[in-house]
């Protein structure tokens, strides 16, 4: 185990409680950065749509695009969203831990 200056290391050959668990916490890990980067780029399509909107000064066209990248940015939210939330209850609901599966095999 290392300690640095942004928290402790530790050896990802023995990452998880079950031999081979480690890959799946890593997948599990990918993919939830991957949904926390996805919003981050949703917020600021919001915020530069919010900006066309602003710089449209009265022009149809360019206020119609603005509302497209706007709502686009909202669906983009609620789906990544959304996916947190049924991923949530189908594990209350099953007991069954969804975003961070722990996988059993043989012990040694």
């Amino acid at each position: 185990m290392l300690v640095g200056p942004f928290g402790t290391i530790t050896n990802p050959t023995k990452y998880g409680s079950v031999q081979g668990q480690g890959l799946f916490d890593f997948l599990g890990n990918i993919l939830k950065f991957a949904a926390v980067a996805g919003g981050i780029y949703m917020i600021i399509q919001i915020i530069l749509a919010g900006f066309d909107y602003i710089n449209a000064a009265g022009d149809a066209k360019k206020l119609e695009i603005a509302w497209a990248k706007i709502w686009q940015s909202l669906v983009g939210l609620a789906i990544i969203s959304a996916a947190f939330i049924i991923a949530g209850v189908i594990g209350r609901l099953t007991g069954i831990n969804i975003l961070s599966p722990e996988i059993y095999g043989p012990t040694n």
